[in-house]
């Protein structure tokens, strides 16, 4: 083991190269810390109470050097890499079911669309006990989701219990390849549309440009409610080209790191058809990175008014780095900025309309004490916001409202009839006013 740390060290140092004297000190400072991580690495194997697993011991620290970095850099396992691969190309192998942990209980969210838990009648509600036989209440969320997954064609048998059922069913299903669906869209009224991205993955632009088309054959598109709330974000390249989608002319986001490559500036293209309608997106605590680029351009080319409460302030852009092993490193390269040179790093957007949530919950129990959303600033040793001030810290704060409720946001997407939601959810109602508003004032409208 200490030859092959030696080996490990020696290997590291021949790829530095002196060029100055402050670089020869710098080098000199890491390889004396690199052989104190070696040196405690042995005194650990030969002294520590139990035997220990060097691997484990080793990603540990690689962890705790990443984490002292940002909240955003992390090192990935192969099985990690592996389902970010799959999560952001649109598509999985499973049983086709978005589920979520309600009161402590592994529950259904919704089956999605001819999938295997769509035809055997598996409804949002539904409680699952079992995973193949294996209580669920002591599972994690992500443990339930890889143990739903696998192999296509393999069974899975998952035991339910439905309100109303004397006791729980057992249902059996063949995994099967799964589509990922990031974009939902109804009609609020003829020609006013409601078109929500969950997510931004390798199919988000196309979906929206479908969904467009789609609600374009129906009426004339007169307004479009484009809710951004609770979005975490995903592939810059796709956040862009949504943006893209309802501009036609003028800057969309621009990233600045330290290497050359990550200085980039991204335009938007002229096309027709749908940058001629009045806009309103909606936006929380939980619209991240991704989502905060789409209505960051959008608000500064008053494409769109930006309703809700301020957004999550995550202004950072990471790229995913594959290691030989099939792991992967997440790192964070270059912060984004706004096309008004903006950066929204641990700041987040502030929304023209600030509309803070209130549900049927809050109505019915007054009493209930708010939860406090958390945003990027709330982590640990997130990057700093160059341009920021108190002040400016000061006048976002006023935007968070306690009562914005992410979980409780979550209850009322369940709900899948429009009708329903639209007298639960008040910020989607300040939205739809708005967007009627706007139609109304043809002046107002941004070409």
């Amino acid at each position: 083991m200490k030859r092959l740390l030696s080996f490990l060290l020696v290997g590291l140092c021949c790829i530095w190269v002196p060029v100055h004297a402050d670089e020869n000190k710098q080098e000199r400072d890491i390889y004396r810390d690199l052989e104190t991580f070696a040196n405690v690495l042995t005194l650990i194997q030969q002294y520590y109470v139990d035997d220990i697993d060097s691997n484990k011991v080793i990603i540990g620290a690689i962890n705790g050097m990443l984490g002292s970095l940002d909240p955003h850099s992390a090192y990935m396992t192969p099985d990690d890499f592996k389902d970010l691969e799959e999560e952001t190309s649109g598509s999985f192998t499973g049983i086709g079911i978005e589920i979520s942990i309600r009161d402590g209980v592994l529950t259904a969210v919704s089956p999605i669309e001819g999938t295997p838990a769509d035809r055997q009648g598996i409804k949002s509600g539904d409680q699952i006990i079992r995973i193949n036989g294996e209580l669920t209440k002591t599972m994690t969320l992500m443990e339930a989701v890889k143990k739903l997954r696998g192999a296509k064609g393999t069974p899975v048998t998952i035991t339910v219990y439905r309100q109303g059922w004397k006791e729980p069913k057992e249902f059996t299903m063949i995994r099967e390849g799964i589509p990922l669906v990031s974009v939902r869209y109804t009609e609020l009224e003829p020609g006013f549309s409601y078109i929500r991205i969950s997510n931004f993955q390798a199919t988000t632009s196309k979906d929206l440009r479908n969904a467009l088309q789609n609600l374009k054959k129906k009426h004339r598109i007169l307004g479009v409610v484009l809710d951004l709330r609770n979005n975490p974000g995903g592939l810059l390249d796709q956040a862009v080209k949504v943006a893209d989608t309802f501009l036609d002319r003028g800057i969309i986001v621009s990233t600045k790191g330290r290497n050359k490559e990550e200085q980039m500036v991204f335009e938007a293209h002229p096309k027709d058809g749908y940058s001629d309608f009045p806009m309103v997106t909606l936006v929380n605590g939980g619209s991240a990175s991704g989502s905060e680029i789409v209505a960051g351009a959008l608000r500064d080319h008053k494409r769109a008014v930006i309703v809700g409460t301020t957004t999550f302030g995550k202004g950072s852009v990471q790229t995913i780095l594959p290691l030989p092993d099939g792991a992967g490193l997440r790192l964070t390269t270059a912060k984004y900025y706004t096309p008004n040179g903006e950066s929204i790093q641990a700041t987040g957007i502030k929304p023209d309309i600030v509309v803070p949530l209130v549900t049927t919950a809050d109505t019915t129990s007054p009493a209930a004490s708010p939860a406090k959303t958390i945003r990027e600033k709330d982590l640990p040793h997130h990057l700093e916001n160059e341009k920021s001030s108190k002040k400016f810290h000061e006048s976002v704060d006023e935007a968070v409202d306690g009562n914005d409720k992410e979980g409780e946001l979550q209850q009322v997407e369940d709900i899948h009839q429009m009708t329903k939601r639209m007298e639960q959810d008040n910020q989607l109602q300040a939205a739809f006013t708005t967007l009627k508003g706007l139609n109304r004032s043809p002046g107002q409208r941004q070409k």
